[in-house]
């Protein structure tokens, strides 16, 4: 299993000193000259991030935090440009103690995973299920329970699902109700999706059901 990367901005003596420090040896700990860098050289895998905060770098800083990466920033600094709230933002005023910074740590990790164990891969798009919403690029669109159950269960199969299959799975409803429900929340999708995202083939259908 690979380690989780913490790339430290702006203080490259910090990043030398916890290094040595027994605390974070579960840690890949690396120091980074910019967000260019950052960007364009990090590894796959997970990241979190301490940016210290200067007159000098708060553009690498506004690049950072739109990679949505878990961030902890660390300033003695004040600037209304800068974003400093964030579901995956952390802040500490230096000076600080190592305790509180670990602390900060743990509890941003724990979001971050929980954040990332609800999205879902469905081609083109992102599938978040517990914000309820789906995503393409930088546009994004509100569903609603059943409209997210209903794509949940088109993500765990390539194969079309017919009518009765879909009832069953997200209504719990007999295979042999005599209903519209799923033709209409298709239609409905359908057009909720064609209107966020200009997509008019994000659902089909053949003679063996729906797919995506």
């Amino acid at each position: 299993m690979n380690k989780l990367t913490i790339s430290i901005f702006g203080n490259q003596i910090f990043q030398e000193i916890i290094n040595k420090l027994d605390l974070f040896s579960k840690y890949k700990i690396i120091s980074c000259e910019s967000s260019d860098f950052f960007i364009k050289n990090k590894e796959k895998g997970d990241h979190l991030i301490i940016f210290f905060l200067t007159e000098d770098n708060e553009k690498d800083y506004n690049k950072i935090i739109k990679t949505n990466y878990p961030t902890i920033l660390i300033k003695r600094i004040f600037k209304k440009s800068i974003k400093f709230s964030g579901e995956l933002v952390e802040q500490l005023n230096m000076p600080f103690s190592i305790i509180d910074l670990n602390s900060k740590i743990v509890s941003l990790l724990a979001r971050y995973k929980f954040k990332k164990s609800s999205l879902i891969n469905l081609h083109d798009y992102i599938i978040d299920k517990n914000e309820r919403k789906i995503k393409k690029n930088k546009l994004e669109l509100q569903l609603t329970e059943k409209e997210i159950n209903f794509l949940i269960l088109f993500s765990q199969t390539n194969k079309p699902l017919s009518r009765g299959f879909i009832l069953e799975k997200v209504w719990n409803y007999s295979t042999e109700t005599d209903t519209h429900t799923v033709e209409t929340h298709i239609h409905r999708l359908r057009k909720k999706i064609l209107d966020k995202f200009k997509d008019n083939n994000f659902i089909k259908n053949n003679d063996e059901g729906y797919y995506i």
